[in-house]
């Protein structure tokens, strides 16, 4: 049998550490905690609100959903929005940002959806290398930017920064430059999201944390954030009571479950190195964007892997990352970011998921598949 040392994987050091199941567990015993502080039994047991309430200025429900939240990550303030991942992000950005205004982010390549929220508000970018301490804190003390934005997830593999010294560099310089940080596909996984470490805002989709379609929370400051509650006061723009029910009753049980698919992670990529599987070079863990194995083949046969995977019991497209519909194992591209950072990847690449599968189903059809596409 192979030696295996996950330190010495490809991209190791890129790897965000994942909480535990037993962590995991004490994080839905704190969150049903928060609960009991905004809600009776009875209004628990309610699917929840409509419209604009006079006192709350939004549903009833939605704002002890917030208000629970926002103790939860210990700020001041929480806003549930539309629009997923993507719509938190653009709905702070335009909050603190007009358009001109300049934005200090990371020298990578730039997410999909992020790159055109960037577009549209006529947002400038000043680039700086996060994975150099001193490079930030230099930016930082000679820049005009009027935010700084961290992706926590990676946007290469060769990303090693740890957000919490990146936080702390740039508040050592500027305490009063606002700190927005892209929490999605690490909330409620990691050690703890940007707010929880110095910044001042997180954005992270529900979707992506078993919740309904559509939703995403932001956490942080006060200011901001009843900006933001000011500009959605239209009752047809609200995230409305029963969502917000639903939300809070999934975030519950996100946090095991996702300890859970780390585990199953890690023990694919194992055995995947183990050599259980013929065809294979390579495997290693990434956060590229939630937390994969990711492949790389003998041959440049990934397309038709892809392919095959699907008729052989596999999702081979996300829905939503990790969504409440995601619960077979995917095996999939990897992320267009890592392709642009390594472009050999297109072709000798798979991201594979396990979603709520075991690394033994993912296994059998690994060993199925890609005997099956070397012959094609």
């Amino acid at each position: 049998m192979t030696s295996y040392d996950p330190k010495k994987l490809k991209y190791a050091e890129s790897v965000l550490p994942s909480l535990s199941i037993e962590e995991a567990k004490k994080l839905q015993f704190k969150l049903v905690h928060m609960m009991s502080r905004y809600f009776e039994g009875r209004q628990f047991l309610s699917l929840g609100d409509l419209g604009v309430s006079p006192i709350f200025k939004r549903p009833e429900q939605t704002y002890r959903v917030e208000r629970t939240i926002a103790d939860f990550f210990g700020t001041e303030e929480c806003a549930l929005v539309r629009g997923a991942g993507t719509g938190a992000i653009r709905i702070v950005l335009s909050t603190l940002l007009s358009a001109g205004d300049k934005m200090l982010i990371h020298t990578a390549p730039v997410y999909t959806t992020t790159k055109e929220t960037i577009r549209i508000l006529g947002i400038q970018t000043e680039m700086v290398d996060f994975n150099e301490l001193e490079s930030v804190r230099e930016a930082v003390k000679n820049t005009d930017a009027k935010v700084f934005y961290i992706q926590h997830a990676r946007q290469q593999p060769t990303d090693t920064y740890k957000l919490q010294e990146v936080i702390n560099a740039v508040k050592s310089v500027r305490e009063d430059l606002p700190i927005v940080v892209d929490d999605n596909y690490c909330a409620f996984k990691t050690h703890g999201i940007g707010v929880e470490l110095g910044a001042d805002y997180s954005t992270f989709s529900g979707f992506k944390v078993l919740g309904p379609e559509g939703v995403a929370i932001i956490v942080g400051k006060k200011a901001g954030l009843e900006t933001i509650h000011e500009r959605n006061y239209s009752g047809g723009g609200q995230v409305q009571g029963y969502e917000a029910m639903e939300l809070l009753r999934m975030l519950t049980f996100a946090p095991v479950s996702l300890a859970i698919q780390n585990e199953q992670v890690e023990e694919l990529c194992r055995r995947l190195n183990e050599g259980e599987v013929q065809g294979i070079r390579t495997a290693y863990m990434t956060n590229a964007q939630s937390k994969n194995v990711i492949v790389e083949l003998e041959k440049p046969i990934a397309q038709k892997v892809i392919s095959l995977s699907d008729s052989n019991g596999a999702a081979t497209h996300p829905v939503g990352a990790e969504s409440k519909y995601e619960i077979i194992p995917m095996i999939y591209r990897v992320s267009g970011s890592f392709i642009e950072a390594q472009p050999h990847l297109k072709e000798y690449g798979l991201r594979i998921n396990p979603m709520k599968a075991g690394a033994e189903t993912i296994i059998d059809i690994l060993k199925r598949v890609i005997p099956a596409a070397e012959q094609d």
